[in-house]
C-alpha cells in the first residue's frame, strides 16, 4: 500500500513537471492579476506576497489589479470576462468562490465552467468564542448551556447576513438542533464589541481578528470550525473533535479564466507551491491567521472547491438564507 501510495504521488508530480516544460514561451506579456480586494486588505496581501517573485521567475509583470466589492462578485466577474489570451488570474477567498455561487440568488458567471483553480493558499477556520463569564469550557458545555435556555432566547453575532461567521453558526445550529437569534452587523469588530459588552452570547470570528482578545481574558475560544487546530491555541479542538462534523476550509486562492492552458495552470501551481513552502513565505501566510498549509495540485484543489460547493450549498438551503 505505502508503495502504491508513493509511486501514485511520483506520477502526479512527474505528470505536472512534464506539463510545466510543455509551455516554455508563457508569459510572453505582463500578467494582470485581478484581486477581490482594497488595497491593503488580507486578499491583497497575498497576492502581493507572490506578484514580486513570480515576476522575476517568469520574466514578465505581474501587475495588480484591486477590482473591490460585492464580496469578490466584481472581481470574479472581472477574471471570467477577461480575455481569454492566458494572461489573466483571480486572486480570491473562499466565501467568494464557493459561497456566493450558492448563496446569492443570481451571479453573472459559473464559477465552475468558467474557472480553473490555480493554488490553494493557506487552510483554516473561524474560532467560535463566547464571553469570559460564560460558564462554559468546550463544544459540549456551550450545547448543554444553550438547551438549557429557552430556544430563541439567546443570540449570536456575525459580520453580515450570509458572512462566514452566520453560515458557520448555522451549520452548528443544524447539527445541534439548537435554536439561536442570528444579529447581523457590518463588521466583525462591532460584534465582538457587542459580545464583550453582554449583549451576544456567541460568534464565530476569524483568528486573526478574536486571537488578541482571547489572549487578554475577555473572551473563550471553545471550537475552530475549519478541520486544524489553531497553532496558537492548541488545546482548542475543532468542531469535527468534538462529535459535529464541519471542516469546510477558509483560504485564499489563485484562480485562471476556464481558458487558460493545462500545460500554464500546471507550470503556475508547481511555481506558487515552491514559493509557498519556503521558509519566510509560511510565516507571512500563517500570520494572517491559518492553522494549516496544503499543498495541493490542481485536481486536488478543484475537488476540495466542489466539496465546499455542495456543503456550503446545502447549509444554504436548509436554512433558507436569502440575500438580496
Amino acid at each position: 500500500m505505502l508503495k502504491l501510495l508513493t509511486l501514485t504521488v511520483f506520477f502526479g508530480f512527474f505528470s505536472n513537471l512534464v506539463l510545466a516544460q510543455n509551455s516554455p514561451n508563457w508569459p510572453s506579456k505582463p500578467v494582470r492579476v485581478i484581486v477581490a480586494g482594497t488595497g491593503g486588505s488580507a486578499t491583497d496581501m497575498v497576492a502581493r506576497m507572490f506578484t514580486e517573485p513570480l515576476s522575476k521567475t517568469f520574466g514578465q509583470a505581474f501587475i495588480i489589479d484591486n477590482k473591490a466589492g460585492a464580496n469578490g462578485m466584481i472581481a470574479t466577474d472581472a477574471a471570467a470576462k477577461a480575455a481569454p489570451d492566458q494572461h489573466t488570474l483571480l486572486v480570491t477567498y473562499a466565501a467568494a468562490h464557493v459561497v456566493n455561487p450558492v448563496l446569492l440568488p443570481k451571479v453573472p458567471y459559473d464559477v465552475r465552467k468558467d474557472f480553473t483553480p490555480v493554488a490553494q493558499i493557506g487552510s483554516g477556520g473561524n474560532l467560535l468564542v463566547v464571553p469570559a463569564s460564560m460558564p462554559v469550557k468546550d463544544l459540549s458545555e456551550f450545547i448543554a448551556y444553550v438547551k438549557g435556555k429557552p430556544a430563541g432566547s439567546l443570540s449570536y453575532g456575525s459580520w453580515g447576513n450570509g458572512s462566514g461567521g452566520h453560515l458557520s453558526m448555522e451549520a452548528l445550529l443544524q447539527k445541534t438542533g439548537l435554536k439561536m437569534a442570528h444579529v447581523p452587523y457590518k463588521a466583525v469588530t462591532a460584534s465582538l464589541t457587542d459580545l464583550g459588552g453582554g449583549l451576544l452570547q456567541a460568534a464565530f470570528a476569524p483568528m486573526a481578528t478574536v486571537f488578541p482578545m482571547v489572549q487578554a481574558g475577555r473572551f473563550k475560544a471553545i471550537a475552530v470550525s475549519g478541520p486544524y487546530r489553531v497553532p496558537q491555541l492548541p488545546d482548542v479542538r475543532t468542531m469535527t473533535e468534538q462529535g459535529v462534523p464541519f471542516d469546510l476550509e477558509a483560504y485564499f486562492a489563485f484562480i485562471a479564466p476556464s481558458s487558460m492552458s493545462k500545460e500554464v495552470v500546471s507550470r503556475l501551481n508547481l511555481e506558487i507551491n515552491r514559493l509557498l513552502f519556503a521558509p519566510e513565505m509560511q510565516e507571512k501566510v500563517k500570520s494572517l491567521g491559518f492553522s494549516a498549509i496544503p499543498r495541493r495540485t490542481p485536481e486536488e484543489f478543484a475537488s476540495r472547491i466542489e466539496k465546499d460547493l455542495q456543503e456550503w450549498g446545502a447549509i444554504v438551503k436548509s436554512s433558507n438564507i436569502t440575500v438580496d
